[in-house]
Order: C-alpha cells, then structure tokens, then sequence
C-alpha cells in the first residue's frame, strides 16, 4: 500500500510539474519569448542548437524558474503523499508524528500518567538566523509563497472550468512577475531586510502553525485513547519557544552594533504585542454574552470594578460602550491595558502589563469565569489559542541570542585591560591558569574595571555596549525576551567566565542569563568535557543554572567548523561522542543539560530530517529540551508554507519527546561497534587532512571551485571570511561547503569515506562485516552512511573534471582530481557493499528527483565555467565587463543552487 502511495506521489509530481511548465511556456509565449518557451525543460525535447542561440540571461532565468517550480511541485507532492498515507495506512505509519510517538510509548509499556509528566516538559527550541545561505531575494520567495497556494488552491474539485481558468490566469500573472523580477541581490542586504525577513514567519506563519500543531496533538492523544481533558489545560503542551540570531549574532559581523540589537529587540515586543491585541480585539468581538441570558460570577464584577478604576477614563468608556456585556467589558479593559504596553505608556504601575505573566492570570481569570457559565465549546475554541500563543510567544516573540567569538573578547578584555592601567595587558598571551586565576580573583569583587562612558576601543565598546542595551532592556521588559550569551570557539574555562566579568561591568552579573560554550572544531569538542566540567563546578555557574528551580546548563555543539576540519566522519563521531560524554557529567553535576545544535541546511554542516537526526543521537542525551539552529534558505524550505511547516514543528516536537525516552527511561547499552567507528573516524580524518594539507590544495580549491565568485555575492549582511585574508582556517565553513557543492565536488558530505573503508576491509575485516551487521540497528551509523551516500550521489565525477579545467597547472589538478575521485569510486563501492543493495534499487526517490534535475544542471555548470573563465580572465581595470560577468556568474550561482536545492 505505501509503495502505491508513493508511486502515486511521484505521479503527482510528474502531472503538477507538467502543468506549471505548460503555464510558463503560455506565459513566455504571450510576452514575445516564444524561442526560450521552446527551451524549457521537461515539456520539450533538448535542442543543443535552440539552447545555444538563447542569451544566457534568459536561459539562466528560465531554467531557474523551471527549478523553483519543481522544488514547489515536490514540497506540494509530499504534503499531498502524508495525508493519503494518514487516510488510507493511519498516521502512526507517518515517521516523526505524534501517533507514531504515542504508539511507540505503548510498546515500550510507559503508562498514561507518565505521558502526562513528560509532555509539559518538553521544550523546542527552534533558532532562525540569518546565515549567508538564502541565496533568494525576499521579493522572489513571496511570489513563491503566493505560487505555492495557487497550486494548492487548484486541486480543489468544486472549481468549475470557467473559476479553474481564473486559477490558471493567476499562475501566469504570477509567473510573469518572477521572469521580470530581478532574483539575485544586486547589494548585500542589510541586516534590517534580514529581520523583516525573519519577522514574516513570525508574523505570518508560526502563530496559525502552532495552532493547527496543537490541534494534531490533540487529535493523536484522543486516538491514543487517553484522557480527553488533560489537553484542556493550554499548560500541558509541549512548549515551542522560538529564537533568534538577526540582530543579536555578532560573530564576525561588523555590522550587528549595540543600536541594532537594541532595534531588533524592541521590533521583537511590537510584534508580539500588536499580534496579541489583534487577537484580543477579535476575542472581543466574539464574546458578546449578555449578563441578561448569563449568570454573571461576583468574581467578574468584583474583576471589572477594580480594573475599571485602575484605567481611569479610559476604563468607564470602555465599560460604557459594552452595557450589559461583562465579558467583552473585562477583554475590552484588558486591552486598553495591552495598548498602553505596546505605546510603552507608563503612568500608573496598574496601567499596563510589566510581563506576560500577568496577562496570563488575567486570560486564566477569564477561563474561570466562562467554564463557570458552562461556556466550555468557547472557551476551547476562541480562549484557547490566545493562552497558547501567549506561552509560546510572550511579549518578546522570540528570545533574541547574543554570540561573539572568544578570540573578539580577548580583544575587548585587553583594552579595558590597558585602559584601567594595566601594565600587564596582554590578557590574549597568558597562560590559561593565570587568566582563570585573574578572573576569579575580579569576581569576587563587584567593582567595575571602568567608569561609565570612558572610551576603551572598539571591540571593548561593541561588547560593553551590547551588554548594556540589554541591562536596559530587562530593566524596562523583563527578561523574557533575551536569549543567551553565546561564546563561538570556546576554548577553554576563562573564554567563559570573561564574558561573566563583561556583565558584571554593565550589572548582568545577577541576571540568570546563561552564558554558554560553543564548541566547534575538532580540538574543542575533544576537549569540551574538560571545559565544560570546570565550568559546573564554577560558583557563578551553579548560581545561573537554576532556571525555574531545575538545574539546567545549554551547551552548544557547532557542526559546520568541525565539519571543515576533519571531515563528514570525524566531525560526526566527534559530536556523537561529545554529545555521550556531556550527558554522562551532567548527571555526575546533577543538572539536565540543553543541547543547542548549530545545525545548516546540508549534510556536512548538520541538515536533514530532524526526526532522523534525532534518533542518530546517543541514547540519554535528549533531555526533553533541545535547541537547534534553522539557517538560510533552510527556513524558506521548511517553513514558507503553512502544512509545510506544520510538520517540520511537529516532526521535532514529536521526535524529542520519543527521543526523550530514553533520557527518561535508561535502558541496557546496546552493542553497538563504537570501537570500530572511533577507528573509521580516525582514518576518514588523517586521510582527508593529508588531502587539505597536501602543497597546491589552496590552489586546486581556489581555482576548481567557485570560492571567488560566492565572495562577490550578496546574499547575506555578513563576510564570507572572518579577516580579510585567503585561507583555509579565516574561510568561514558556509562558502567552504558552498563552493564544494556548486562544482558538484560535494567533498565536504563523503571525503575520507572511500579509502576509511578499504582500510577497514583489507587489514580489519571482521569490523568491516560488524558495519554491515549493525547498519540497521544503530541509528547512528546508518544516519551518517545514508547522509555521505546522497552526497556521493549528488556529487558528479564529469563535472568535476570540468571544473577542474580550470586550473592551468596541469600537475596540481592532474594530483588532486585523481586521489579525489578515487576515494569517490571507493565510497561508492564500498557503501554498496555495506548497504548490501545497489543504491539504484534503495534510493530509488533520490534517483528520479536527480534524473529530472541533471541535464539541465550540466547545462548550466558548463555556462559558469565558461563565464568564470571569462571573469578571472579580466584585469582589474575592465570594470564595466567584471561587473556584467560577476552579475551573470551571481545568477548562475542562484540557478544551480535551486536545482540542487541547497547552498551552503
């Protein structure tokens, strides 16, 4: 039945792909572009000559379009493919969802009431930032967006053919928008664009998400059989707390200054307050019970009086215009009051609401009040999803994280060093035991460094500045709108308490707010049980890991910079084990730790199913509460559309909480061969740093990629590189994957794979049949190899050569190509053995996506080659023809990544 299923789905993609493609053909067509209509892929036969006489900048428009329309179509077929799959097989049968979760829980024997102690404890928190990975203007996704529910709309069978060709007319309307609509970035956006950007998920697309979230919950709990009226209750749901990184990371980005995170923040309490208010006035109009067919509670009239006195005249109007309706008299004074919090009016203390927890007494009061009166349907129905959005999003709409790098603080803490008078101010150059000796000897006083206003230099003043913006902040709000203080590159105990004595400076010494390691490289996660056991022991520590009575510590694991240095295997093992020996010293700490997942949208840096990656972690070491970043284009992918993102939401909400089992419930250790995979990551690594340290690879890098063109892009406010310079260490982890997938190397997804087991199999083969063993019993291990193989098959052998054409030295590229598609000829082969099965028979979903993608994608990489060739070829001075060619090479970039449907 499934298999069906699935074959209809790609029926589907195949009939809705048609149709799109037939509409942009009309379109084409009606505007005179008859000669490129005749080139559009998969409704016409390949031409080679028609494709030659069309410019190249039609031909990249269309093809790029062409792919939009495919994503579009395949993100379309799936939704459609889990709803016949819930119809006619059950939901359970849906990996990730709710059903397959309860399901599980009963299998393993875990009783109803301690379901009911799990699902309130389970936090989710998903971070947006804005990563240099949307290479899409916003412009561009709206049409999408727009498209999208078109092609949604149309499969409704109650159109009539006259309302279908309405439809269709749209379709064109829309598309003709998107071929005239410039679709790279011609400036760097700014990081004010960026936020607006972040800002329409939260305006527009994750209230009405969590809300039909909830409403599948519900319906799986029911079917599950439990008790209906636990659900009642809007505080026994899981808690989705979204995140933020626009405006806040600061990590080598000049341009997140303390006034834009001040700005962030407040546009951050806007939003929440305004999307409240137009909540609460609809609740309002809705709640028109008259006290003439109503018992009215003493405690609402009691309420009423007092609320009305504490607005002053504002409040007796507010009563007056609603005679007779206590009700909409009580939600009608509740948002006078919300008004005056979103003006920031402070008058009287009573006049406003300080936090959000007093307007959830308030909506709790009006709960009580209408179950009082057997109001039960409508307190469901219309107070419901206001008392979840308000524990979900607060006033603050997402909690806005602060990160830096350590190296930065250094920087910072030697001029407020050197400005206080220190001979010694070399703080960068000390051993670690004299700079965690300094540090603790100045918090055990509460005097400042400084004087306020005295000018330390930039660094100093970026981060003491920042920090004061959000001292203010929480003077004003409350905290509930601030994140964490987040160190990139930590390296060991004082890269932490540094940023304690930052706060002490400005008074956030005593805030709570966490401050929290990242761990990124190779080294540090080796080392991050050191640090981090150290750091649990530090009295500050302890003090600021009592959140809410539990003791809970966010530890974040970076998967892009360990990935650049040592490879897809190694930097998998490296987290996986860090991810084991971090839960084994929270519990030696008693503390429940929060793992953060620095995760991006490919495969080397973290991407995938998060249900999946989930289940590939250790067991124990999902706590129930778990952050993860959502970077880039990856946010448009999972959450653009509302069924989309719905089940994006629910696969990680669903998927921590059966993960959380075994955090919950320890069970024996499994026998799984650890050992063998420590040795395959020890290979994988020597092997590809043998590569990246070989003499020429900088070179063979630079010129068979196109690392040089994505430094010219503008798809995000932030450097592709930490300094100015070129090389491997300042290069930041998104252009290194970027490059590597755009000239369909993909090295940094499978490098070091093929020879690792070679190895394995000629000189140990017992482990290398103990792999094929285990492969479908630790979730891991098949996670990792499933995830190197797509790569694998993604990457493509004859254009690499292409690329590789690039380089003039003939020896360089002759050395590096071979040993590269080596190991890929190795990987293949061997992963074919270990699998046991061909990957044309196990991936057959992947294939036929590849085989509609490929001819056109060999297309356009023979373009970009031809046009960087031009490009490099230019001197300096011909910067007229630079720019013409930059901006052709931009939209190829843009092209390409649509087809392969991921960036960086």
């Amino acid at each position: 039945m499934r298999k069906n299923l699935e074959n209809l789905s790609l029926e589907k993609i195949q009939n809705d792909l048609i149709y799109l493609m037939n509409c942009f053909r009309d379109m084409l067509i009606s505007i005179d572009e008859k000669s490129v209509a005749e080139i559009l892929p998969w409704i016409n036969e390949t031409n080679p000559d028609a494709i030659e006489k069309i410019p190249d900048e039609k031909l990249i428009g269309a093809y790029s379009i062409s792919f939009q329309i495919l994503n579009m179509v395949e993100e379309n077929a799936a939704n459609q493919f889990r709803r016949k799959l819930e119809s006619e097989i059950g939901t359970e049968m849906i990996r990730g969802s709710w059903e397959e979760t309860f399901s599980f829980w009963k299998e393993k024997g875990i009783s109803q009431e301690e379901i009911k102690n799990i699902l309130p404890n389970i936090i989710a928190s998903p971070v947006l930032t804005a990563h240099p990975t949307e290479a899409k203007r916003i412009t561009v996704l709206e049409l999408h967006r727009q498209l999208y529910l078109l092609l949604v709309k149309r499969e409704n069978p109650i159109w009539t053919p006259t309302e279908k060709r309405f439809i269709q007319n749209e379709i064109i309307s829309i598309l003709e928008r998107l071929w005239r609509t410039g679709e790279i970035y011609l400036d760097r956006p700014d990081i004010s664009s960026e936020r607006n950007n972040i800002l329409h998920y939260f305006r527009n697309v994750f209230p009405n998400a969590l809300s039909l979230l909830d409403k599948k919950l519900i319906s799986a709990w029911d079917n599950a059989g439990f008790d209906s009226n636990f659900l009642k209750n809007p505080q026994n749901f899981p808690l989705i707390s979204f995140g933020s990184w626009v405006g806040g990371d600061r990590d080598g980005h000049p341009y997140v200054t303390p006034e834009v995170t001040a700005e962030t923040l407040n546009e951050h309490r806007k939003l929440a307050l305004s999307l409240l208010i137009e909540k609460i006035t609809d609740l309002a109009q809705r709640l028109s019970f008259s006290d003439f067919s109503n018992p009215v509670p003493k405690e609402l009239l009691e309420r009423l009086k007092i609320l009305q006195e504490e607005l002053g005249e504002e409040g007796s109007k507010a009563i007056n215009r609603n005679h007779n309706e206590p009700w909409r008299q009580f939600i009608s004074l509740l948002l006078i009051k919300l008004e005056n919090t979103r003006s920031q009016i402070s008058g009287s203390s009573k006049s406003h609401f300080k936090t959000s927890e007093e307007l959830k007494e308030e909506l709790k009061f009006l709960r009580s009040t209408l179950l009082s009166i057997h109001a039960d349907s409508v307190v469901e129905t219309e107070l419901f999803p206001i008392e979840r959005f308000l524990i979900s999003f607060g006033f603050f709409m997402a909690k806005l994280d602060i990160r830096q790098n350590s190296k930065y603080h250094d920087n910072a803490f030697e001029q407020i060093l050197k400005t206080s008078g220190a001979k010694d101010w070399k703080f960068s150059e000390w051993p670690e035991e004299k700079r965690i000796q300094f540090l603790n000897s100045e918090l055990e006083s509460q005097r400042p460094f400084l004087v306020q206003g005295v000018d330390c230099g930039p660094e100093a003043n970026n981060v003491l500045g920042c920090y004061r913006v959000i001292k203010e902040h929480i003077d004003r709000y409350g905290q509930e709108g601030i994140g964490s203080f987040i160190v990139s590159m930590t390296r060991g105990l004082s890269d932490l308490l540094v940023v304690y004595v930052f706060m002490r400076e400005v008074g956030l010494l005593n805030s709570g707010i966490q401050v929290v390691p990242l761990f990124e490289t190779i080294g540090d996660l080796q080392h991050s049980d050191r640090i981090l056991d150290q750091y649990l022991s530090h009295p500050l520590t302890k003090r600021n890991t009592d959140t809410e009575g539990k003791a809970i510590q966010e530890v974040m694991l970076g998967y892009s910079d360990s990935n650049k240095d040592g490879g897809i295997l190694a930097s998998r093992w490296n987290l996986y084990e860090t991810e084991e020996k971090l839960t084994k010293l929270s519990q030696k700490h008693k503390i429940e730790l929060k793992f953060f997942h620095g995760r991006g949208g490919t495969i080397s840096r973290g991407g995938g199913k998060i249900h999946r990656f989930l289940e590939s972690m250790p067991y124990s070491s999902v706590s129930g509460k778990l952050k993860l970043t959502v970077q880039g284009e990856t946010i448009a992918q999972q959450y653009a559309n509302l069924l989309n993102a719905v089940y994006n939401l629910e696969i990680l909400v669903s998927g921590i909480a059966k993960q959380m089992t075994f955090y919950k419930y320890p069970e024996p250790e499994k026998d799984f061969p650890v050992s063998v995979f420590a040795k395959v990551s020890e290979l994988s690594y020597q092997k590809y740093r043998e590569l990246v340290e070989t003499n020429g690879f900088l070179e063979f890098y630079s010129k068979a990629t196109p690392i040089d063109v994505l430094e010219n892009s503008k798809i995000g406010s932030r450097p592709p590189r930490r300094t100015g310079k070129r090389s491997l260490e300042d290069l930041r982890a998104i252009p290194w994957v970027f490059s590597w997938n755009q000239s369909r190397f993909n090295l940094t997804g499978w490098y070091g794979l093929g020879s690792t087991l070679k190895t394995l199999k000629e000189k140990n083969p017992e482990d290398f049949e103990l792999l094929k063993k285990k492969m479908n019993e630790w979730n891991f291990l098949r996670y990792t190899f499933i995830h190197a193989e797509t790569n694998l098959l993604n990457s493509d052998k004859e254009i690499m050569n292409e690329y590789a054409g690039l380089l003039e030295d003939s020896t360089i590229r002759a050395t590096f190509l071979e040993e590269i598609q080596k190991d890929y000829d190795l990987a293949l082969s061997h992963l074919e053995e270990i699998f046991q099965e061909p990957s044309s028979s196990r991936r057959t979903s992947l294939n036929y996506y590849l085989s509609l993608r490929n001819p056109i994608l060999k297309i356009l990489h023979k373009k970009q080659i031809s046009h960087i060739q031009k490009w490099r070829a230019l001197k300096e001075e011909d910067t007229e023809e630079r720019q013409n060619q930059i901006k052709t090479l931009l939209t190829l970039v843009n092209s390409i990544s649509g087809g392969l449907k991921n960036t960086g």
